[in-house]
């Protein structure tokens, strides 16, 4: 079953974003951070449950862009529990994602992924989605930032 995330979920999530990102991530931080995106009207968390077991969490965030002159969903984050992948999980929180920019008069729906993610190219492929820009980034703070992504 799929359905809007609440803050008790943060736990949950807080896992599932650290097995996608291969790290641990600062719980402080990650929790204040959360606290402040779910309560925001353009960041949408939604969660496939299973037996009372989150299996999956897909954030979605909402902008206007200048350069479309409209309204734009990206997702943020996708993953799904090891166990749990290559069950359709993905997909439905994909679906999910997309009815709701859909309702949310979004134009397009976009993301960003990590080049190295080869498995995730292909599912975001299958869904339909192709690729059609480049996304640049730099490290402004070099290893200080990934001390404090780490905790130490």
């Amino acid at each position: 079953m799929i359905r809007t995330a609440v803050i008790t979920d943060a736990d949950c999530i807080y896992a599932l974003i650290c097995d996608m990102e291969q790290t641990v991530l600062n719980k402080c931080k990650f929790d204040k951070i959360f606290t402040e995106l779910i309560e925001s009207a353009d960041n949408y968390f939604l969660v496939y449950e299973d037996n009372k077991e989150i299996q999956g969490i897909l954030h979605m965030r909402t902008e206007y862009q200048l350069h479309h002159c409209a309204k734009i969903a990206e997702v943020m984050e996708l993953s799904v529990k090891e166990g749990a992948r290559s069950k359709g999980i993905g997909c439905e929180l994909f679906e999910s994602a997309c009815n709701k920019a859909k309702e949310l008069n979004c134009l397009q729906i976009e993301v960003c992924c990590n080049r190295l993610r080869e498995r995730a190219h292909k599912f975001y492929e299958k869904q339909g989605m192709q690729k059609f820009h480049y996304k640049f980034s730099m490290n402004l703070w070099g290893n200080i930032h990934l001390e404090n992504k780490l905790g130490l």
